[in-house]
């Protein structure tokens, strides 16, 4: 007889999202910070994209009947602690994973927690969504959300208020938490007030939760809003609450961007490679 084996299993998480030629972000950023947060990561892609660190050169969109096939194939066969979402392409297959995820319970009044990362604006604030597409956000996904988790450049685009200071970024999350979102993380990696920190903002509706970090001297940031969404779905796939869930991702991305490497002629990726131990250059039992 052979050995058995040993593994037990884990969290298991879902990403709804793009996938990144360049592996920068996307759908292998979340897939490397499900990994370095100890859960399993399973995969519905929204579109193919023709990527490196320089930028995006073309995007083929999935059909959103096979989006939605995705989501229940995973959701009905391994099940699902916690779901996200990341680049969604287009009205039609927002409207997809919507009933989707109301077949089989993520988000919602359903079991699942439902992470949104609202990924409508490219690195440099460009609009990257159709009008119609940024209002499926509004009216559909944000009313589903356990907690959905925009930066700047996205809150201007969603509800249309300019954040330079701390006051209005207060202003945004109460404006956000009014589309139905349980919570409201509004990540301020490109506030100008913050010269030398990085203050994300938490609302639930009631409270106000300021999440201090450091302020880091890099380009290389690629994926770092897709890695941060996916530690918090991975904190909430281990039964914690959003708070703590946001904790620990806070934790996660400041970490990860302070190991950040570069890679290609333009923005290199925040890396997870501090969270794994190096068995590679251990001795050999």
């Amino acid at each position: 007889m052979g050995e058995p084996t040993v593994g037990v299993t884990p969290p298991r998480v879902l990403t709804i999202a793009g996938t990144d030629s360049g592996g920068g972000a996307g759908i292998p950023a979340d897939l490397r910070a499900f990994a370095a947060c100890g859960v399993h990561g399973c995969v519905a892609v929204t579109a193919v994209t023709v990527q490196n660190s320089v930028g995006v050169t073309g995007v083929h969109a999935i059909p959103p009947e096979v989006v939605a096939a995705q989501i229940e194939s995973v959701a009905t066969d391994i099940g699902l602690d916690a779901a996200k979402t990341g680049m969604l392409a287009s009205r039609p297959i927002i409207e997809a994973i919507v009933g989707a995820c109301d077949r089989v319970g993520i988000g919602g009044s359903g079991p699942i927690p439902f992470v949104i990362d609202p990924v409508a604006a490219s690195m440099h604030g460009d609009q990257l969504l159709a009008d119609e597409a940024l209002d499926a956000y509004r009216t559909l996904l944000f009313p589903r959300a356990t907690v959905i988790t925009p930066n700047l450049d996205e809150v201007r685009l969603l509800i249309d208020i300019d954040v330079h200071d701390r006051t209005a970024q207060y202003e945004a999350a109460k404006v956000l938490h009014g589309l139905g979102p349980r919570y409201v993380l509004v990540k301020g990696g490109h506030l100008s007030e913050d010269a030398d920190g990085c203050v994300d903002l938490l609302y639930d509706g009631h409270t106000f939760t300021e999440l201090p970090g450091p302020r880091f001297d890099t380009g290389n940031t690629h994926g770092g809003g897709d890695s941060m969404a996916a530690a918090i779905t991975s904190g909430l796939a281990r039964g914690l609450a959003v708070p703590e869930a946001v904790v620990l991702a806070k934790r996660y991305i400041v970490e990860a961007v302070r190991n950040s490497y570069p890679l290609g002629a333009g923005h290199g990726p925040v890396s997870p490679l501090w969270a794994i131990r190096h068995w590679w250059e251990e001795p050999t039992p």
